[in-house]
């Protein structure tokens, strides 16, 4: 094989680095706006809800499952009991915290250290996020009648789940 070429091709490590962590600055940032729409909010109340660590942000986190909307639909019971239920605070506040992250790693030739820490915490959050598949019930395909259901059938969400252990392994690179 022609030298260059080869030469050519172990140069791509650099690019591939940069590709992964602009890759994650994207994903916080635009998840991290997210979560100031209601869909969002609404959509990650089974995790926290469930979560031993997480469950305290919300009022009355048992109660989540008679007021779970629809993905896009705005249902008005269910969003005053989001709002007493400090669902939009905590996505908020969550939504801050992504963006707040995924602008310190776009900058770290500027501020290294920042970048570090905040690459760490990125780190921390992934595992903590990865802890919804044991939490959430809603991760596995609930029994409805077809015999493949609970683990390993992961539902929708869990499927989202799974594609997190990408992120945490990334977290090395950048």
């Amino acid at each position: 094989m022609n030298k260059s070429l080869l030469h050519s091709i172990a140069g791509l490590e650099g690019f591939g680095k940069f590709a992964i962590r602009y890759g994650i600055v994207v994903v916080f940032l635009w998840i991290g706006a997210l979560k100031f729409t209601t869909y969002e909010a609404d959509g990650i109340v089974p995790f926290v809800a469930n979560s031993p660590f997480m469950s305290g942000f919300y009022n009355q986190p048992e109660q989540y499952k008679k007021h779970i909307n629809p993905e896009g639909a705005l249902i008005p019971a269910n969003h005053n009991w989001h709002e007493q239920n400090n669902t939009y605070g905590f996505s908020y506040g969550l939504g801050t915290f992504l963006i707040i992250l995924g602008l310190l790693v776009a900058f770290y030739r500027v501020i290294p250290l920042p970048s570090m820490i905040a690459s760490i915490l990125m780190f921390i959050m992934t595992l903590g996020t990865l802890s919804f598949l044991v939490t959430t019930p809603e991760s596995w395909v609930p029994h409805l009648g077809d015999p493949s259901y609970g683990f390993p059938y992961l539902s929708g969400r869990g499927r989202w789940l799974l594609k997190i252990l990408l992120f945490w392994g990334v977290q090395f690179l950048i």
